[in-house]
């Protein structure tokens, strides 16, 4: 029988030392491709739990063990964090954040270093408690790219590190919810040519910014007829970036290129979003180039990993084992769940995506904090995650 009761309680006794933790992360600032001083930071909390190994990879990610047992289930959170965008934007240093009695703002706090916080101390609440068994090992991994490309740092795990858990909790904030879904999404490029001339003869020339501008109208009404789903929603569309080549502010231009996020619903694929518009009108007209954006900048300890910027669209059944383990781990202590899904994308489009792996969602903090300013989390969020951790495993072996 798990003691939830006990569980609780030594979740609650961790809450200065995981806002501690959490507040020594915010401090070191790490995008992607930057972790290196958060990695190591991450170790150092992860020896001090005492993890049975505790180390980084070829390609930075952190990976903390506890157990011996056969059955490997995995907790992921990705260690970097997106930029601060407009300074101007902030009530406070981002860097240094703030804590209150029920509060800790900073960079990261939602996205998402406060569910590696939590999951640090989930883990060492098993070990505390005498829960690990001989049925299951805990992975523990701070991964690293994941705001550059989603996934790229499971990709390398699972292909050239042989790491394939049963299943992996995925850290992510989820307002308090119990996710497992969430969209796809791809990076698309349209690209159109044409002739440059003197801009004072505009006729003289073939402008490839207006031919983009007829090929912007027919992208954004296509928004509005992408198909929908019951529980993920439907898909969508939206020009991210706009490129251009012109000889000077007085010619006409001569290349014109956009960048669209696609985000792909069940039953999308990335085919169907190329050809969906390949097949516009204009695109058609002016023979504009579309494709699908490469991946390959090296991690912050030198590493390549080139992969195309395809995410796909996962879920897990809500009667799948992972799903009614952790619904049962959170109604042990907290009550009856809201299931549901993600807005955003997570490291699941490569975990369960590309590879099969079940996932299941469950972390600090709420989506609509990421890469916002002002980002913050909650403490009792990280109390309640680690202690719902912390009996997972048994849970689902049991």
């Amino acid at each position: 029988m798990i003691n939830f009761a006990a569980i609780k309680q030594a979740a609650e006794s961790y809450e200065k030392d995981m806002t501690a933790f959490l507040r020594d992360l915010v401090r070191l600032p790490g995008e992607s491709c930057g972790e290196k001083e958060t990695a190591e930071r991450i170790v150092a909390e992860m020896k001090k739990a005492g993890f049975d190994e505790a180390g980084i990879d070829k390609m930075g990610n952190v990976l903390g063990y506890l157990g011996t047992g056969k059955t490997l289930i995995a907790f992921d959170g990705h260690i970097d964090t997106v930029g601060i965008g407009n300074r101007a934007n902030w009530k406070f240093d981002p860097y240094e954040g703030y804590e209150t009695a029920e509060e800790i703002g900073g960079r990261g706090t939602s996205d998402q270093l406060g569910g590696t916080a939590a999951a640090v101390y989930g883990a060492r609440i098993m070990k505390d408690l005498g829960l690990l068994s001989d049925k299951y090992r805990v992975l523990v991994s701070g991964t690293v790219q994941e705001e550059d490309c989603d996934g790229l740092c499971w990709e390398y795990l699972i292909k050239e590190e042989g790491i394939r858990p049963e299943f992996v909790v995925i850290t992510e904030p989820t307002n308090g919810n119990i996710y497992r879904g969430q969209r796809g999404r791809m990076e698309i490029r349209v690209e159109v040519q044409g002739v440059s001339c003197h801009g004072s003869a505009p006729e003289r020339g073939d402008n490839a910014i207006y031919k983009m501008g007829e090929v912007i109208g027919e992208v954004k009404e296509l928004n509005n007829r992408l198909k929908d789903d019951p529980f993920l929603g439907k898909g969508t569309l939206a020009v991210s970036q706009i490129y251009f080549s012109s000889p000077s502010r007085c010619a006409v231009a001569d290349m014109c290129a956009i960048s669209i996020d696609r985000r792909l619903t069940q039953g999308e694929t990335w085919e169907t979003a190329l050809d969906e518009i390949r097949a516009l009108p204009a695109v058609r007209q002016y023979r504009a180039e579309v494709s699908m954006y490469q991946y390959d900048r090296p991690s912050y300890t030198g590493v390549s990993y080139p992969i195309e910027c395809f995410f796909p669209t996962w879920v897990i059944p809500e009667d799948a084992p992972p799903t009614r383990a952790m619904v049962k781990a959170y109604e042990g202590m907290y009550g009856t769940p809201k299931v549901d899904k993600w807005t955003f994308s997570t490291n699941g489009v490569s975990i369960m995506g590309r590879n099969g792996i079940p996932c299941i969602g469950f972390g600090p903090g709420k989506e609509e904090e990421a890469h916002a300013p002002n980002e913050k989390t909650w403490k009792q969020d990280l109390v309640r995650c680690a202690a719902v951790y912390a009996a997972l495993p048994s849970v689902y072996t049991e």
